[in-house]
């Protein structure tokens, strides 16, 4: 995977929170954008979710470990279908990595126009349920998703957690 470095992207709603009395002004030192790109083929999945892994380590994200766990099976799905659907069209594909001060997001991107949507279980097939499955580990997380349109005609595909996890109210 060629590491692009760091850069601007979209955060989720509400990522833009007002300095708490206690932070010091800026950003923390875990804070920030890294994008990756690599071929759209099976051994991505993995480059990608160790990608991940590895650089959440590396730059000290303060994340429970079943949001770590939570983000990686994320990510291995959204590679998995951007690799499954989308490599016809977009032979690359781009793994995006934004950490703010209280919330961690993942996305996808691929140029492939076609939108998808979260398939219902269906207990005779296998497979075809990786963006259903990613929807309910960003919900019990406290977190949201969304699939949006590129500027190029492609889509990105994404998924914002909180770096704690909800606690049931």
């Amino acid at each position: 995977m060629d590491d692009q470095g760091r850069g601007p992207g979209p955060r989720p709603e509400g990522g833009e929170e007002a300095p708490s009395e206690g932070r010091p002004p800026g950003p923390l030192p875990y804070e920030g954008v890294w994008r990756f790109t690599a071929p759209a083929v099976d051994s991505s999945v993995p480059q990608a979710r160790h990608a991940v892994r590895d650089l959440l380590a590396r730059q000290g994200v303060p994340v429970s470990d079943d949001i770590v766990q939570g983000l990686l099976l994320i990510v291995s799905e959204l590679v998995t279908n951007a690799v499954r659907h989308a490599a016809l069209l977009s032979p690359m594909l781009g793994v995006e990595v934004a950490v703010g001060a209280e919330w961690v997001r993942v996305s996808v991107e691929d140029n492939h126009p076609y939108r998808p949507t979260a398939l219902e279980a269906d207990h005779g097939q296998t497979g075809g349920r990786g963006l259903l499955l990613v929807r309910e580990i960003t919900s019990e997380a406290g977190g949201v998703c969304d699939v949006e349109h590129t500027a190029t005609g492609g889509k990105v595909i994404w998924s914002a957690l909180p770096l704690a996890v909800a606690r049931p109210v």
